[in-house]
């Protein structure tokens, strides 16, 4: 389930309220406010009954809690024994295209982005725009991670970012 509206306090506890209602279970979540929209996902998990109540009820909970919603059915995934998870920091002058770079690459050596926050910030003394990226990457056993990371490092130096590279 997915759920985006303005910003305003007490916009987790009615709709986890539902949810608790109708016997659900939130098993994994994100939430986040962007440009002063609020934004959740969460992995949610019940009988039947409850989660078709729930996508039935869709239109009158999108009215009720002022958000608009995304119920779409899901199914685990079972874990990749070919792949190993890093943590990828990026720092350093915002300018245009980081992300857009910094992920062509990453897709153009079939790495996967588990999850990827961005923030922009001003440096104190400086004032001067800084972008941070962190991200957990599941890379492919058969990749060569040195070689891997000295590539990407090259790209980080050429958009002028420091990059730290870690297993996680």
């Amino acid at each position: 389930m997915t759920a985006i509206g303005e910003d305003r306090p007490g916009i987790v506890n009615e709709l986890t309220e539902v949810l608790h209602n109708a016997s659900l279970n939130i098993e994994d979540s994100r939430m986040s406010i962007l440009g002063g929209e609020f934004a959740i996902i969460l992995l949610v998990s019940g009988n039947k009954t409850s989660l078709n109540s729930i996508i039935q009820q869709k239109d009158d909970l999108e009215n009720k809690l002022s958000l608009n919603l995304l119920i779409k059915p899901t199914i685990s995934k079972t874990p990749q024994s070919d792949t190993c998870s890093y943590e990828i920091f990026v720092e350093g002058m915002d300018n245009p295209g980081i992300v857009h770079k910094l992920t062509r690459y990453l897709s153009q050596h079939g790495i996967n982005i588990v999850n990827m926050q961005t923030t922009s910030a001003h440096a104190p003394h400086t004032g001067s725009p800084v972008f941070t990226v962190n991200m957990l990457v599941d890379i492919p056993t058969s990749k060569d991670i040195s070689q891997l990371e000295s590539e990407f490092a090259k790209l980080c130096n050429e958009l002028s970012m420091d990059v730290e590279f870690k297993a996680a």
